[in-house]
């Protein structure tokens, strides 16, 4: 059975391919309605690997839709293909993507490492565990689970507030505190347009 294992490092290539086929399976949708149809073995085998991707969309410095799972199922190109194009017309936030905007959009990719598991007994020691900059974080109560990319320390550098609004994503009070709550961090390669050009 296939296993999701961490990668090397995608080189410049690797990345201005799976940005390619990320735009070619937006194109296809607006065309087709579906992903772009994608054969692995038409790709070099760095990138046939299984991996959890996330693909989002910019237009004009706006966030216009963002789709990825957390956990590796299927080859890298398969998933790439598949998020870029539910971003663009699946994304519940944001209405379909129209022709019109398509020539727009500014796209980018992160490629996720397996999720590790956090061990801690309060939220200080969530917190003094956290890497600002370099961890995703994967929260989870009960059935509810959200998730922040490392991109987002960007607009929130502070773990406290990082962690709270990562509760109240996941439908959570800002302060909200108990023993079952359940935490794993990963990292990403994170790449997009603007560096691969």
């Amino acid at each position: 059975m296939l296993t999701a294992s961490p990668a090397p490092t995608l080189s410049p290539r690797e990345r201005r391919i799976l940005l390619d086929l990320a735009r070619a399976s937006i194109q296809h949708g607006l065309h087709h309605h579906q992903p772009l149809p994608v054969d692995p073995r038409d790709y070099p085998e760095s990138l046939q690997a299984l991996r959890a991707t996330f693909v989002t969309l910019e237009k004009q410095g706006q966030l216009r839709g963002c789709i990825g799972t957390l956990i590796a199922h299927q080859p890298l190109v398969q998933d790439i293909a598949a998020h870029a194009y539910a971003a663009a017309f699946d994304d519940p936030r944001f209405p379909e993507l129209a022709a019109e905007e398509f020539a727009h959009l500014e796209l980018h990719i992160a490629v996720l490492s397996p999720p590790e598991p956090l061990h801690f007994d309060s939220e200080d020691a969530l917190l003094a565990q956290l890497r600002p900059g370099i961890d995703g974080l994967i929260l989870q109560f009960r059935r509810g689970r959200a998730t922040f990319l490392p991109a987002v320390w960007e607009q929130l550098p502070d773990p406290y507030v990082f962690l709270a609004q990562l509760k109240h994503k996941a439908g959570l009070p800002l302060d909200f505190w108990s023993p079952e709550l359940r935490a794993e961090r990963y990292t990403t390669e994170a790449f997009g347009d603007a560096e691969s050009t």
